[in-house]
């Protein structure tokens, strides 16, 4: 027992601090979390390391799954399943489930034609500032008979005002001082927004707008034909006919939406009175089989 003493005591005594740092300690998981020892700077500390939170961080940061492709009988069925639910609405005996029926199309429709609308909006270019010159009345006048009795012309058709149409008038405008744009077709009012717009764009001076949609334009005292003559914020003249078939479709469709809703609100009213109608006649009957049955109770009385 003596001479197991000292080895006892070489045992429990501490050890150093260098010696410590050298001794490696495995990390010990008790489920998802690590305990570790560590040894830095002479002292022991046991850390705690979540192992499933820090999965769980790296699955948020990983992007979500692209979804499948559908195969293309899948996507044969499901349309012929959409065309049956249509097909079962419009041949409803009910009135009212028909008339939903195209109204939600239709309003679906108007939603499309306004996100396809939003595509030829074009962003507004900060211009120079444009100063106007100023003419009597004697000019405008003449600039007014001048522009009557030339036959050169630019006209704005169903595509409206588009980069084309500013090209011609700066055209016309290297061999003319004025110019005439007739707008056909044209809403009425619409010739003074085409006006308005065309001033803006050629820097142009309107002298005269006639009653069967004519504008006589004046190029202006000092006049400098532009390099770019066809305006950056403008439709092409193919976008600018796509943007009125759209226009023209949602127009219809705006209209046919009234219709159908008015059409809707006529079926209810109808419903209501209908409805009123069979009260007040059931009302009728029981009143009436009362009074027949009073009296013939009081006459097996007498």
């Amino acid at each position: 027992m003596a001479a197991l003493a000292p080895r006892l005591l070489r045992r429990r005594a501490p050890l150093p601090a260098a010696s410590l740092a050298s001794i490696w300690f495995f990390p010990v998981r008790y489920g998802s979390t690590a305990v570790t020892l560590n040894t830095d700077g002479g002292f022991a500390r046991f850390a705690v390391d979540d192992a499933g939170a820090k999965q769980k961080a790296g699955r948020r940061q990983q992007p979500p799954p692209k979804k499948k492709k559908m195969s293309r009988k899948a996507k044969v069925n499901q349309l012929k399943w959409y065309r049956l639910k249509a097909k079962k609405k419009m041949k409803s005996p009910n009135p009212e489930v028909r008339i939903r029926y195209k109204l939600e199309k239709a309003k679906r429709k108007e939603e499309w034609l306004i996100e396809k609308l939003r595509k030829y909006e074009l962003p507004m270019t900060p211009e120079p500032v444009h100063d106007p010159e100023i003419l009597t009345e004697e000019e405008k006048f003449y600039l007014k008979r001048t522009g009557e009795k030339k036959k050169n012309y630019v006209p704005v058709g169903r595509r409206g005002v588009f980069g084309g149409v500013v090209l011609n008038m700066h055209l016309h405008w290297k061999k003319h001082e004025t110019v005439k744009v007739i707008c056909k077709p044209c809403r009425p009012g619409q010739v003074y927004e085409y006006a308005e717009e065309l001033s803006r764009l050629s820097k142009g001076t309107v002298i005269d707008i006639k009653p069967n949609n004519t504008i006589i334009f004046y190029r202006g005292k000092n006049y400098v034909q532009p390099k770019v003559m066809s305006p950056p914020d403008t439709l092409s003249k193919q976008k600018a006919l796509e943007k009125y078939k759209y226009e023209q479709s949602l127009e219809h469709t705006s209209q046919f939406i009234e219709k159908l809703e008015k059409e809707l609100e006529d079926y209810q009213k109808h419903v209501a009175l209908f409805k009123n109608r069979e009260g007040s006649i059931s009302q009728k009957i029981s009143n009436e089989d009362t009074t027949i049955f009073v009296s013939a109770t009081s006459s097996d009385t007498e």
